[in-house]
């Protein structure tokens, strides 16, 4: 576990190699006791049903037209101390405001989502901590307008898959934010999963795991916490009603 990120100047060692500029993968970026202490505070009340999986948004959902109404801050158990050690880094310098709104996913064994960008709503950094279990997110370049459609494949995107491990940190900022895409497959098991196929391999915390299931991952319960810059901000309602405790 890491008491905080490297510096800047430094997170490049933990840059994805082969990816658009730039995705980080850093694998124990907390410990197990954290973890758990977050896990134990996720609020059974707040769950939102979607067909493929559950969500919350903390402190709130955005409004339609994109905006975080803040009438309240996130707590401390999504704050510290994983805000501290991302910031800590300068990644989200330039930001507006700095981490403001947190999203967090629980995916069980056979559930995903269809790939997908977070858009203009955010600041073009984002990141993801992953809880519980290990799955395979999918990075899918985004076609332009002017690609032609070949029917001999010539076109087709680059792809890359990237395993995303309990307690590991992934930060997607820059041309990896606005030019690709990424979901998760609805499956129970990630399979094929090598030094080839896997993007941030040599980066991964634990690969023997991998190699000694034969390149093949279990999925089990997995929570992602993921953190943003949502980049419009309204006081109407601490205005309206005064502020919150």
């Amino acid at each position: 576990m890491m008491d905080e990120i490297t510096p800047i100047g430094l997170l490049e060692q933990h840059k994805i190699p082969d990816l658009p500029a730039a995705m980080y993968y850093i694998p124990n970026f907390i410990n197990e006791d954290e973890e758990q202490r977050i896990l134990e505070k996720i609020p059974a009340n707040r769950w939102i049903s979607l067909t493929h999986r559950r969500l919350q948004a903390i402190p709130a959902q955005l409004t339609a037209n994109n905006t975080l109404v803040a009438s309240s801050k996130m707590p401390p158990w999504l704050t510290n101390p994983v805000v501290d050690r991302i910031s800590s880094s300068g990644i989200y310098e330039g930001a507006p405001h700095g981490i403001n709104h947190c999203l967090i996913n629980e995916y069980l064994p056979g559930q995903g989502i269809m790939p997908h960008e977070d858009g203009a709503a955010y600041h073009p950094v984002v990141a993801t901590v992953s809880l519980g279990g290990s799955l395979v997110l999918d990075v899918t370049e985004k076609r332009k307008e002017n690609d032609a459609d070949a029917s001999d494949g010539a076109s087709e995107p680059k792809r890359w898959r990237i395993l995303q491990e309990p307690r590991s940190l992934l930060l997607t900022t820059s041309s990896a934010y606005t030019d690709t895409l990424h979901g998760i497959a609805e499956v129970k098991e990630d399979s094929d999963l090598t030094p080839e196929t896997v993007a941030n391999w040599k980066l991964l915390g634990n690969a023997g795991v991998i190699e000694a299931n034969g390149g093949c991952n279990t999925r089990t319960d997995r929570i992602s916490l993921t953190y943003r810059d949502v980049n419009k901000v309204s006081n109407v309602a601490s205005k309206l009603f005064g502020k919150t405790r």
